[in-house]
């Protein structure tokens, strides 16, 4: 799991006081003119309901936490409307939900509803990351392994592994006929790997170790730090065979590529319901590190930056779009869902209409 997504799962979980920005929630208003001034499809007929399913390193949450509320949401909207009601299933990661959504797209007509329930943060909804693109060549002395992956469309993490293909022979050859099974892997048991098959066949440069640890300078050292000075000493007086790269940016062919998908799902009348956490909050200011891209909704997509991910994804699909604002439960989730379709008043849901055009 990168970096960036166990941020963005902690802001999912820390959010800070998003509801006291009053400009925010009046952009977010279009809600409180009542349902019958928005355009949209009354009583709801088709639904479609997303469970995403992540296994998040804090906590013993179940990953198919999501599928509680999504049994609940079919059982109101079959009883209140007698709508049909279609799910997705072992959704882990963007290739399941666009694997999935082609053959619903193929099959059937789109939906009034499309309710997304996962974990989420200011960018939208969050899965595991994955490899959906991966490319290994040799151009003269230069080998390189170019990964890429995401969590949420339109953040795209890129890792990439260069090295002379004359610098070792044998390394070169497992490069050559192993890259392929290091895609399900990640990152850091990608080097984890490599750097142990660098200590089988890269010999120590000894006058180095000698230096740095000998006898003398290990005795120097408390016992309980001696391996870990051991290690070090391996790391630095061994000439590296491989350079391991990860960076990040905001990729505008994945984002189009996901709320394309939306368009296609959701009827012109119908509704994008993201049930996570802050897809209806006003993004913090954020200071950016090394290897960290902005949020999607700061950024130029779809004419931006926008107020939030519900008013980009609007803006972007063309459909009323909604989602919390601030920190969501399984239980919040349900709640702000049967709220909205039974017309009761809620100050921390986030509801924008498209623009008219």
């Amino acid at each position: 799991m990168s970096i960036r997504l166990l941020v963005s799962l902690l802001l999912c979980i820390c959010a800070t006081d998003v509801y006291s920005d009053k400009s925010h929630l009046v952009s977010c208003g279009s809600y409180y003119k009542g349902l019958s001034n928005l355009k949209l499809q009354q009583p709801p007929r088709r639904v479609l309901l997303v469970p995403l399913l992540i296994r998040v390193p804090l906590g013993n949450e179940s990953p198919r936490w999501s599928e509680q509320p999504a049994r609940t949401l079919k059982a109101f909207y079959r009883n209140r409307f007698n709508a049909a009601v279609t799910q997705l299933h072992d959704v882990w990661n963007w290739t399941d939900y666009f694997r999935q959504v082609e053959q619903i797209v193929q099959q059937s007509p789109p939906f009034d509803r499309v309710i997304f329930i996962s974990h989420g943060g200011f960018d939208g909804p969050i899965l595991e990351n994955f490899v959906f693109w991966q490319n290994f060549q040799v151009e003269g002395n230069k080998g390189e392994l170019l990964q890429f992956y995401e969590s949420q469309p339109g953040l795209k993490d890129m890792l990439s592994i260069t090295y002379d293909t004359q610098k070792n022979r044998i390394f070169s050859d497992y490069m050559a006929s192993h890259w392929r099974e290091l895609a399900p892997m990640k990152p850091t048991d990608i080097r984890h790997r490599l750097k142990g098959l660098e200590k089988q066949i890269q010999p120590l440069d000894h006058v180095c170790f000698q230096h740095y640890c000998s006898p003398d300078q290990l005795a120097t050292s408390p016992e309980q730090q001696r391996g870990y000075r051991l290690e070090l000493c391996e790391l630095i007086c061994r000439e590296p065979l491989f350079e391991q790269k990860i960076s990040a940016e905001i990729s505008p062919e994945r984002f189009f590529h996901f709320t394309k998908s939306l368009s296609s799902l959701a009827t012109a009348d119908g509704l994008i319901f993201f049930g996570a956490c802050n897809p209806g909050s006003a993004a913090p200011v954020e200071i950016l590190e090394k290897d960290e891209t902005e949020f999607l909704i700061n950024s130029t997509l779809a004419d931006g930056p926008h107020k939030s991910y519900v008013h980009l994804v609007s803006a972007a699909t063309g459909r009323i779009t909604a989602g919390p604002i601030g920190q969501s439960s399984a239980e919040d989730i349900v709640n702000r869902v049967i709220m909205f379709e039974t017309g009761r008043p809620q100050h921390h849901l986030c509801i924008v209409a498209p623009a008219a055009k």
